[in-house]
């Protein structure tokens, strides 16, 4: 079994940009999970009015599994619980694949999301604060997405996974943009702003618009099927 620092389960946000210190900070309140068409519940802790859940119960709940990948955690459902459009397309005529993602570049495209936030909020967290960020640690960071992006490419077989991986590509090169920008005026020492000012990083329209598209992301590819948003473009 992993670390217990993987006990808890970010479920409110795809992009909750610097939340992280102020976890310790803020009073507990606890709630329960319940998921629908499922029986059991898990026990929820709200801290900065997000919710944490923790990962093993919502595993037992939903009757998936748990497999650790370096420093992240996948979690993988049953086929039964996915939405029918995420199933493996019918044999049957009529039943054309095009009309929904498949699962293997909805699991892809998933992990792509999750690898692009683990970028920006490590990013956003060292700058509010003052830490270094050097540049093998922000080339690593970028190589890791965009090799998720390639898995993800490699992964379509549907035009609608084809129009999926456009809305990726273009959050990777907005994440990718954004980096460099901070990492630039991190050498430009141009940084203590943020920490001046503490909603400076958030409030930037390009932050905001990362964090738009990423939640529209992660619904899109949860839903099983294509939809456009601007924030993605």
């Amino acid at each position: 079994m992993q670390p217990t620092r993987w006990k808890l389960l970010l479920i409110s946000g795809l992009f909750p940009l610097l939340p992280f210190a102020a976890l310790a900070q803020s009073d507990q309140h606890s709630r329960v999970l319940v998921i629908d068409g499922q029986a059991g519940q898990a026990p929820v802790i709200e801290k900065n009015g997000r919710a944490y859940v923790d990962v093993e119960a919502l595993t037992e709940i939903a009757h998936a599994s748990l497999s650790f990948k370096a420093d992240r955690i996948v979690l993988s459902l049953p086929t039964s619980n996915l939405n029918p459009s995420m199933a493996e397309p019918s044999a049957e005529p009529g039943n054309s694949p095009i009309a929904g993602l498949s699962r293997d570049f909805t699991r892809a495209g998933i992990e792509e999301v999750a690898t692009m936030r683990e970028w920006a909020n490590t990013l956003a967290y060292a700058i509010q604060n003052g830490y270094p960020i050097s540049e093998h640690w922000a080339a690593n960071s970028r190589e890791q997405a965009a090799q998720d992006l390639r898995l993800a490419a490699v992964a379509v077989s549907t035009e609608s996974d084809r129009n999926a991986l456009q809305l990726l590509t273009n959050e990777f090169e907005a994440v990718r943009a954004w980096s460099n920008k901070l990492l630039q005026e991190r050498k430009a020492m141009d940084t203590a702003k943020y920490a001046i000012s503490e909603n400076l990083l958030r409030d930037d329209p390009a932050s905001q618009k990362i964090v738009t598209c990423g939640h529209f992301l992660a619904t899109m590819l949860g839903s099983g099927s294509f939809t456009d948003d601007p924030s993605c473009h």
